[in-house]
Parts: structure tokens; sequence; C-alpha cells
């Protein structure tokens, strides 16, 4: 019989469970209860046991939600270091249109999609009922047109759920619009001209640099830390030369790298914005997808003269086919309703309705629970694959919540081949040069978790670590 405390031989137990895959990354353990009841044990042997586990850094405690496997190993960030531009910049459009194409291929396995596919991820069913009797009783709402600002009853409930992000907003203050990409476009043509220049992260989401090419608009690339956001010293060095005419950026949950700006910067970042007049486009999309209790201020929180304009939608978390998305322009909202009337008049009253009505039945923060829990449980799943499948010296974020994750090779990689590799044997990644307008990050790339962890994905996954390995000899 084992002279070693009860507690010592199940953290034991546990260790090999976790060493030998038996218990995989990102897997929930029993609950207190169901363990007491397997190993015949008192709660306190049990807590004493996961908090063991826990100062090992073998697991993680999950507010109302439990204990986890952590990766399996641990991976440091990556360095951001930004390589010497070996494409041109047109060079990137086109290589998103390559992108694109192969992520609309249903015979190749994507791992790099922002949003899921699929009605796993959504509450498809109760929208669908939603919708069904809508139209049975307000058949008018497909048959008149919309106009801007949009459906009343839905930017009522976007005013009441900003509160959550520290926003005071009224009705009269949201613009309802085609997904965010359309929130984007108008509040860059209501505060740019072209010839303007523009700020945004480095790396940065990648289809706005075509947007921003389109309307005729420069860009400079400002730092980006992994964790900590965008340089706010280098953003006041550019706003202090004027040099910029705007500044873009997704302050929480960054995509590609997944990093939420702490509170003080976000406080910074808006007086900055505010004391030098320049307007920021504050990009939302994944903002809610957070893993914490609640989704962090908005800069848009401490914004004092009305300079911030928020961007957001429910495309990444409700309904990515409604095309939904809204902007709360501050001083500019009546140049984005001319703006918007001008372009496309308004969004499909239907869809507006009944994304109004689920939002209003108060189901939405139960969805939002069960989606981030799923996605934190399989980021961890995610960033274990790859600290034990991608070649020695790979390193990666950690991110603060949504799907994605920003990987960063050895300097031996190409991804622009590991991507021309994959895309051979009908896997999709996408390689890190399309997030910078000088094709910078050639030897990182953005992976994504918001797909169901079955054979065929966990195969592609694998795989493309082994094209990684032979690339970095």
């Amino acid at each position: 019989m084992s002279k070693e405390p009860v507690y010592q031989q199940l953290v034991n137990e546990w260790i090999t469970l976790i060493q030998t895959g038996v218990m995989r990354p990102g897997e929930r353990l029993p609950s207190v209860r169901k363990a007491c009841a397997m190993h015949k044990v008192s709660p306190s042997t049990i807590l004493l046991t996961y908090r063991t586990l826990e100062d090992r850094g073998l697991i993680e405690a999950r507010p109302q939600s439990g204990f986890y496997v952590k990766a399996a190993a641990t991976l440091p960030l990556p360095r951001m270091r930004r390589q010497s531009a070996a494409h041109h910049a047109g060079e990137v459009v086109d290589l998103i249109e390559t992108v694109m194409d192969a992520q609309t291929r249903s015979d190749f396995i994507d791992l790099s999609l922002a949003s899921p596919r699929g009605s796993d991820f959504y509450p498809t069913t109760r929208l669908k009922h939603i919708m069904g009797r809508l139209l049975r009783q307000q058949p008018e709402l497909t048959t008149d047109y919309p106009f801007p600002p949009g459906l009343e009853a839905l930017r009522r409930q976007i005013a009441q759920r900003a509160v959550s992000w520290g926003c005071v907003l009224a009705a009269e203050d949201v613009v309802i619009t085609n997904g965010c990409s359309e929130a984007l476009q108008l509040a860059l043509r209501a505060v740019c001209k072209p010839g303007d220049t523009v700020g945004v992260e480095s790396p940065t989401y990648f289809a706005l640099l075509p947007m921003l090419k389109n309307l005729g608009l420069s860009v400079i690339e400002i730092p980006t830390h992994p964790t900590d956001g965008l340089a706010l010293d280098a953003l006041e060095l550019l706003l202090s030369e004027k040099r910029l005419n705007a500044v873009v950026a997704m302050p929480t949950v960054h995509n590609p790298l997944g990093s939420t700006m702490p509170p003080a910067a976000k406080e910074r970042l808006a007086r900055l914005v505010n004391d030098y007049r320049v307007p920021l486009i504050e990009d939302t999309p994944h903002a809610e997808l957070f893993y914490g209790h609640a989704t962090p201020d908005a800069v848009k929180a401490f914004d004092r003269d009305g300079w911030v304009l928020l961007c957001s939608s429910y495309s990444k978390t409700l309904a990515p086919g409604f095309r939904i998305g809204w902007i709360a322009p501050g001083r500019f909202l009546r140049e984005v309703c001319r703006l918007k009337f001008s372009s496309s008049l308004g969004q499909p009253a239907l869809l507006e309705a009944t994304l109004a009505e689920y939002l209003e039945s108060g189901g939405y923060d139960h969805h939002l629970r069960l989606i981030r829990r799923q996605f934190s449980s399989q980021m961890e799943r995610l960033r274990g694959a790859v600290a034990s499948q991608f070649p020695l010296g790979t390193r990666a974020t950690l991110p603060s919540g949504g799907c994605l994750l920003w990987v960063e090779l050895p300097n031996g990689v190409d991804t622009m081949q590991l991507f021309q590799a994959a895309l051979a044997e009908r896997i999709t990644v996408v390689p890190g040069a399309m997030y910078s307008a000088k094709a910078r990050y050639r030897n990182c790339l953005r992976l994504s978790c918001c797909y169901p962890w079955n054979e065929a994905y966990q195969r592609a996954l694998y795989r493309v670590g082994e094209l990684a390995g032979e690339m970095a000899g």
C-alpha cells in the first residue's frame, strides 16, 4: 500500500493520463463532485489534487466552468519582427484572392476561417422560429423598403448591450450596416478623402488593406504587441508629427493576434485621438468572444468628444449569413447616414427584426457563454497541437478570446511556400504576408480552431506541422 498521501497518488495518476495523451489539451477534468464519487474521497482531497496540478502548470481553472488540461508544452510569444518586404503591396491583394478562393472549395480542409460554418456554433433553430413567426405576423417586413439608420428595435438592443462595454449610447447613435466590413468602409469614407494616410496595426486585419487601397488611402503600419496591442508611444509620435488622418484598430480580441489592450491603454488611446482630434475607427467584431466573464470596455467608453467610431457585427457570434453589422460613429453620425443611404440604402428589415427579437429574448448571453467556452477549450487543444507537432522554435500567441491563433515559425520557414505546399494537399492556411501592406511576417501564419475537432481537422493540422518541419530542416 502506498505511503503517499491520497491526493498525491491522485496527482500522479492525472500526470500519467496527461503525459500519455489520454487526457488531451483543452479537455475538461471531472467536476469535484464527480471526482469524489469516482475515487471515493472528500471534496477537499480532490480540490487539493486539482490545485497541485494547477501549480505544476498542467491544468487551469476557468471561472464557473471547471478545470481543464493546459497545452502539452509552453509556447513562447511571437517576437513580432517585421522582416523586410519581399513582395510588392499589390501582391498582397492577389494573395487574398487566392486564399478566399481556396476557402470556398468544399473539397479543401480549411484551417484558417475567422468564424465557424454550419449550425453547431449558432442558435440557428431559434432564429428560424422567430423569423417564421415574424413572416406570418408582419408580412410588410418583406415588402417595405428599408432605410437608414435601420430598425429602431434592433438599434435599441445594440445600445442597451453597449452598456456592458462601458458605452452610453442611444438608439439614435447607431446605424445598421451590411456587416462590419461596410461599417469600416462607411467610417473611412466619412473621415478621410483620397490621398489621406491611415494608421493601422501591424499585423492588421487583411481585408482592411484592399479596402484602404480602393479608397485611395495610404497606410502606415504601427507595431502591435501580441498581448498589449497597439504601440501607443509610436502612435503618439505619428500623431504629434501630424502624419495620420485616421487610425483603425481592433483593441479587443484582435484579428489575427487575439490580444486585448489593457483598460489603461484603451483610456490612453481614447485620450490621444481626442487630444489630437484624429478619428479612431474601433473595429470590434470578435469582442463578445472574449474568454473572461464579460466583454471588456471598449475604447469608445473613454471617448470624450466623439472622435471614436465604434464598429461591430453579429457575423461572428449569431448569424454570418444575415450580414448585420452596426456603427456608432460619434460626431460623424450625420455623414455616415448620408453615405449609407447613397451606397446601399438599408438592411433587410426581416433580418433586423429577427435579431432584435432574439436579443430581447435574453438567450444571447447564454449562447455567448457556450461558444466562448467551446472556443477556449479548442484553443488550448490547438496550442497544444502546435507545441507538439510544429518544428522546434515555433512561437504562438496566447489569445484573450475568439478562435484565431498567430503562429511564428523558425526563420527558415517561408509561410508563402508553406501555404502553397498545403494548398497542393487541399489544406488552407493563411500566410502572415496577408496581414501587412508590405507583405511582412513571412515566417508567420494564422490558424483557426472554429471547427469541430475531428480526425480530418487534426490530420490536416498535423500535416501542416510536418510540412513546416521539413522546411525548417
